[in-house]
């Protein structure tokens, strides 16, 4: 991406308007969050220094919410959004860039495609790839990347 692309990436948000080349930018640091998520064994990535904090609080708040297999409305339905929002807010000041959007897979043993990505805070990324991690749910893309290499 460059330095000059990530720079562009920290900007205010008013700064940018309506430049197509912002869209390509995030793309292009989405896929390689991509690429790192899915080439190393995830039982021993550690995405954040709160991942403990994260996940703990993620099963509180989230205990029935199929992460294998998210829904759209999983995230963005105002029913969701209202127990998303104050979950996120928790981890202010301690996510760097919380609230930043990021891409996230809906069905986890899938690879990141146009059909299988929803825009997402970075605080529920977070939440819900720890969460894969951690109940054995992210192995399929990781032994497919493997088997394929």
């Amino acid at each position: 991406m460059g330095l000059e692309g990530a720079h562009a990436l920290s900007l205010p948000a008013d700064a940018y308007g309506n430049d197509p080349r912002l869209e390509v930018m995030w793309a292009m640091k989405a896929y390689n969050h991509a690429e790192l998520i899915s080439s190393v064994d995830p039982k021993f990535l550690k995405l954040t220094k709160l991942d403990d904090d994260i996940y703990s609080s993620f099963r509180e708040t989230f205990r029935e919410l199929d992460i294998k297999l998210l829904q759209p409305d999983d995230l963005k339905s105002d029913e969701a959004k209202e127990v998303w929002r104050p979950f996120c807010n928790q981890f202010e000041g301690l996510i760097e860039d919380f609230n930043y959007g990021t891409l996230l897979r809906l069905d986890c043993e899938r690879d990141y495609t146009e059909d299988n990505t929803i825009f997402a805070t970075r605080t529920q990324f977070f939440a819900v790839e720890i969460a894969r991690n951690r109940e054995g749910c992210n192995d399929a893309v990781f032994t497919s990347k493997c088997a394929n290499s």
